[in-house]
This record gives structure tokens, sequence and C-alpha cells, in this order.
């Protein structure tokens, strides 16, 4: 993945995320990655509120990975409000989540997700998938983005 590309993960569970960063570490991936434990902390990442403000520190996400199902703030949460914000609507949102229920992939469809992945049961299976979309998303064409919404 370009290295100059942010990654958002909101993420609450503490494993899932060692999880992913070591799935990134295996496949090279050693973009800046900021994690949000919530959704209310990973929308104000990306108003650059509080703490974000200083955009060199904490720079604009080109991807945001998310779980659904979080304190606070729950991934359907995050999808609505960039879907209410069209100069970060653009911003490719992967969903990865435990869930296989059809409404919750129904659901984060309906809001704007551009892939919703259920998450491997194998650290394998994850590097595997990180793999598959790192490799996705480095072909697919980019939009400029915002530099905050």
């Amino acid at each position: 993945m370009n290295r100059n590309l942010t990654i958002l993960v909101a993420e609450d569970d503490e494993n899932d995320v060692l999880l992913l960063k070591r799935a990134f570490s295996k496949n090279g991936i050693n973009n800046p990655t900021h994690v949000s434990r919530d959704g209310a902390d990973a929308c104000a990442y990306l108003k650059g509120e509080g703490a974000y403000q200083d955009r060199e520190q904490y720079p604009f996400p080109s991807i945001i990975i998310t779980d659904l199902k979080m304190p606070r703030f729950s991934g359907f949460e995050i999808l609505e409000w960039l879907k209410n914000h069209p100069d970060c609507h653009v911003i490719p949102v992967i969903v990865l989540s435990a869930s296989r229920q059809e409404d919750d992939v129904k659901k984060a469809y309906q809001l704007g997700a551009n892939a919703f992945l259920h998450k491997p049961s194998t650290s394998a299976e994850l590097e595997k998938l990180v793999r598959t979309v790192a490799d996705f998303w480095n072909m697919c064409e980019k939009p400029r983005l915002p530099t905050g919404c």
C-alpha cells in the first residue's frame, strides 16, 4: 500500500487490533495507522476535533476499516456520519465484522460501505485477507481526499 496513505481503524477489541496490525506488518503494510476504540473517537479524528486538530500528527485517513458493534457510536453510525458529509463520503470504507447477519450486511452497504468482510477465524486467514484487500485498493483509482470534514 502507498506509505503516504493513513489508515483509520475503528475497533474496540484490543485482540482484533493486535491481529490486524500484525497482519499489516506481515504484509509489509507500514502505513501510518490510527486506532479509534469507538465510533465517536473515529468521527472526532475525521473532523480534526480536540486532540486531533494537528493534521501533521494526525493525518487525514485515506481508508477506513471499521467494526460494526462498538460502544458509544457504532460502525453503522460512522457510515451514517460519512454519508452526511459529502467531502468525507469519498473515503473508502471497509467493514470488518464478526457479523454475518444479512440485515447488518445490507444496512452497511445502504449506508455506503465499499466492502463488508467477515473477520477470519485465524491469523493466517486474516493475513491473506489483508493482502487481498491491499492489492485490490492499490489497483484502484482514488479521488483527491479532503484534509478534514
